[in-house]
């Protein structure tokens, strides 16, 4: 048996901090909002995987081929995935030794009679996540995401959601909670509205940066890219450090 560990929503939270780094601001304040609604129902989760580099993405889909005998975790190369993009994250079960995480979807460990995953995955579809373990083909069940109807070739080529789509997903948190908002939450409500708009404006830069101009050169020739326009500064950083390790070599692409 599990020796019990009593631990607070803030020490919860600071489990899942590293794996937040990189997302999407609105897209991070949604899975904050996840960690504490499941707190609040007696389940514990943490974030297993975040953002990921494309070099990251390649070695996951690696894994089961070639003759390597593990088995396939995913069907995404580099670039193909949300996960590249900072709009998907995986979570997994803490247990209440509050050090071992567990992926087992049948396990009840608030004794409500209901599956602690399944709770997680009620409280991420409240909060307008998608969950990969509707996928009709290579179903993932730690999946979630929030990509607003962008695919994955648009993401490459640049695109994001709009500020009315962000503010949406923003407004939505809102709309499940039980009680009206108070004038102070929604005080501050309004002022994280800014702090987003304020974040994306920041991120998001005019033209492409000159030092970055050969790799989305390079990235476009070899397939990779549509249009480097409107881009983040840590999209074209991501392009530059690709570009560097060889993956936009003609003839080598990404693999």
């Amino acid at each position: 048996m599990d020796r019990m560990a009593q631990l607070t929503l803030e020490q919860i939270q600071k489990k899942s901090l590293n794996r937040l780094v990189g997302l999407n601001p609105v897209f991070k304040i949604v899975m904050e909002k996840l960690i504490e609604r499941c707190y609040t129902r007696g389940v514990w989760i943490v974030i297993t995987q975040g953002l990921r580099t494309y070099a990251e993405q390649d070695a996951l889909y690696a894994q089961g081929r070639n003759g390597d005998k593990r088995p396939k975790v995913t069907k995404a190369r580099g670039g193909y995935s949300n996960h590249n993009f900072g709009f998907a994250a995986d979570f997994a079960l803490l247990l209440r030794d509050g050090r071992t995480v567990s992926w087992d979807t049948l396990r009840d460990d608030d004794k409500d009679s209901l599956p602690d995953w399944s709770e997680v995955v009620e409280e991420a579809k409240k909060l307008g996540l998608e969950w990969g373990g509707d996928w009709r083909t290579f179903k993932d069940m730690p999946h979630l995401q929030m990509v607003f109807g962008i695919t994955t070739a648009q993401f490459r080529a640049g695109k994001r959601p709009t500020q009315a789509q962000l503010n949406a997903a923003l407004a939505k948190i809102n709309k499940t909670e039980d009680e009206e908002m108070t004038t102070e939450e929604k005080a501050a409500f309004n002022a994280l509205q800014k702090r987003v708009i304020a974040l994306e404006a920041a991120n998001k830069l005019t033209k492409v940066p000159a030092w970055a101009e050969q790799a989305c050169i390079n990235a476009k020739a070899a397939g990779m890219l549509d249009t480097a326009n409107d881009g983040s500064y840590d999209f074209y950083r991501m392009i530059t450090l690709l570009d560097r390790t060889g993956v936009f070599k003609k003839g080598e692409g990404v693999a």
